[in-house]
């Protein structure tokens, strides 16, 4: 993956400047003034609302808690009742003789009649043989109770009173009412031996809706009955949940215990009271809605609301005619000192009418003024020189150094008799440093800056052995063009020196120049080592030292860049470890004085 690095430097635009200038006296007054004293308005209104949302939601369960109550004795009393009956059969059942199983028919008989609720009762054998129903209807074939799971429950658990959420019966032919059952189970003595029966009351399901339906927690509240196994007993909107069309938090209130809780769901904000109704594992849910029960806590919340936004336009309204009748005079220096601001310093004396304050803050800027142009001519004229003596020493300790390795290879190839070698590369090096002289001139023709680096190319692929092969192409048009001299130097010394060098292999170096968006590119490519993302982004910012001189050559030819042409041109870098680097230098298109050099060099 590459990585590039691209200094620009730009100012910040003038609508993010603005927006940063609250720290006026004006704004510090108006903000300071104004956050206090709406601070402690919004902490008053948030203990008041607080304070009434916890009584409010307190009344609220109480009260459905007391509703809820009166409910539950009425299950309770339902519940009862059939545990009554299951009680009398199970008292008569203890002498099973076709007499006794007689008079308990005509008793339930008795019972079904006073009692409408009840609409069957059954009893059946330990086989799941019947033994009396009542009312006496013919007994569905298909129906077998032995595979039934209240049956079998009942017979291990014959103590234990066992309530089936509604469902339809199906025990008599033609017969499909929906009922609630209460299983019991009966020990007996049949035929000489101890068996356990089991016994069914069967009740309308239609008592439990009309006791449950009766509850009214709100326009929109409502109750609803569940068994620990989060089968619905009841439920308003029954036939809504079978079908997904409506979901209810029972899994939670199958976890809870008795009590109310609030609790937001889909969206809404609920109370839930939870009710354990006794005789059974039951529990009786009511629901009811936070906005319908808070009536007054909305309209309270809307009063608190109106104080707060009047309160607050009223005391920003006044923090700033404080504000502004305290900072007005500075504020007439500001208006004046803007102008500096932009960048005119020519303005020789500022006149700003007002107290003795705002005077001597006047004569001390104009003071100020004719300071600071004076101080920014010097250090730009000193800058510059320090710059231009910097380059000039640095591009000095170069050029020796690479004079000395030079005249060495020289020496070498001469004592080994490689006279062509020797030839070659004192013809290169005379080529080299004719152009890196150009009589003083700072600024040559791309033609003479590709020649300086194909010079030194040649010297450095005979001192390295033809460790790396070159190539240069350059547009026909850049050769129209001039250029800063000695921007190529450094950056192939970089490619030679600190990526093909740390290769095995052959290396590659590839020049190219070229135009592209009014910008005169050079672009030098190797195959080296590569540079490390860290070093890479410390190429720009850090000082050279003896043990990193990677940046060295890097930094000279950007700031020579842009201390000739402008922050906007420079070197941009990009680098990947064992793939190698691409420099690119970019400079304005300068068109030549002479016209040009029309030959491609490759």
């Amino acid at each position: 993956m590459r990585r590039r690095i691209k200094l620009v430097l730009r100012k910040a635009p003038k609508a993010v400047r603005r927006s940063f200038r609250i720290s006026s006296i004006q704004s510090i007054i108006t903000l300071s003034f104004s956050a206090v004293i709406i601070l402690a308005m919004i902490m008053v209104g948030i203990g008041l609302y607080s304070s009434f949302s916890e009584n409010a939601e307190g009344n609220a369960a109480s009260s459905a808690q007391q509703i809820m109550d009166q409910a539950t004795i009425n299950l309770e009393n339902y519940l009862k009742t059939m545990m009554e009956i299951s009680d009398l059969i199970r008292t008569n059942m203890i002498d099973s003789s076709p007499e006794n199983m007689q008079n308990l028919d005509d008793m339930l008989s008795l019972t079904l009649e006073l009692r409408a609720d009840i609409v069957t009762v059954a009893i059946y054998t330990g086989n799941g043989n019947v033994m009396l129903t009542n009312p006496g209807h013919d007994t569905d074939s298909n129906y077998s109770v032995l595979q039934q799971d209240w049956f079998k429950q009942t017979i291990d658990n014959p103590e234990a009173y066992l309530f089936q959420p509604p469902h339809v019966q199906r025990l008599f032919e033609g017969r499909r009412p929906w009922v609630v059952s209460m299983c019991r189970g009966l020990d007996v003595e049949y035929l000489g031996r101890d068996e356990t029966w089991a016994a069914m009351v069967d009740m309308n399901f239609s008592v439990i809706e009309e006791l449950c339906s009766r509850v009214s927690l709100g326009s929109r509240g409502y109750i609803y009955v569940v068994d620990k196994y989060g089968n619905i007993i009841y439920h308003p909107q029954q036939q809504l949940i079978y079908s997904g069309l409506k979901e209810e938090s029972i899994d939670e209130v199958i976890e809870r215990e008795q009590g109310s809780f609030v609790d937001d769901f889909q969206g809404e904000r609920r109370i839930t009271t939870i009710k354990n109704i006794q005789y059974s594992d039951w529990k009786m849910v009511g629901v009811s809605y936070v906005d319908e029960l808070f009536e007054n806590q909305r309209d309270f919340t809307s009063f608190i609301i109106y104080i707060l936004i009047f309160g607050i336009v009223f005391v920003i309204l006044a923090s700033i005619f404080l504000s502004s009748k305290i900072s007005k005079p500075i504020k007439r220096l500001e208006n004046q000192m803007n102008r500096v601001e932009k960048g005119d310093f020519d303005i020789d004396n500022l006149e700003v009418k007002g107290e003795d304050e705002v005077k001597r803050l006047t004569k001390a800027f104009n003071l100020m003024i004719a300071r600071i142009k004076q101080l920014m001519n010097q250090i730009i004229s000193e800058q510059e020189e320090k710059r231009k003596s910097e380059f000039n020493a640095l591009q000095a300790q170069i050029n020796p150094h690479f004079l000395y390795n030079t005249l060495d290879s020289i020496i070498w190839m001469n004592e080994n008799q490689n006279h062509q070698g020797v030839s070659e590369m004192t013809a290169a090096l005379a080529r080299f440093f004719r152009i890196s002289i150009s009589k003083g001139n700072e600024i040559i023709d791309v033609a003479d800056e590709i020649e300086h680096a194909r010079s030194y190319l040649v010297i450095q692929k005979i001192r390295y052995k033809n460790k790396f092969d070159y190539t240069i192409d350059v547009q026909e048009q850049a050769y129209k063009h001039e250029t800063l001299k000695l921007v190529l130097q450094p950056i192939i010394e970089n490619a030679i020196y600190h990526g093909i060098n740390k290769i095995q292999e052959k290396g590659e170096i590839k020049i190219e120049v070229f135009i592209q968006n009014e910008q005169l590119i050079f672009r030098v490519s190797d195959n080296g080592f590569g540079i490390k993302p860290e070093r890479l982004k410390e190429i720009f910012e850090s000082e050279p030292t003896k043990k990193r001189t990677l940046g060295v050559g890097l930094k000279n030819v950007h700031e020579r860049i842009k201390l000739t042409y402008g922050s906007e041109y420079g070197v941009d870098i990009e680098s990947e470890i064992e793939v190698g680097t691409t420099v690119n230098i970019r400079i304005p298109l300068t068109p030549t004085q002479n016209g040009g050099n029309d030959e491609k060099t490759t």
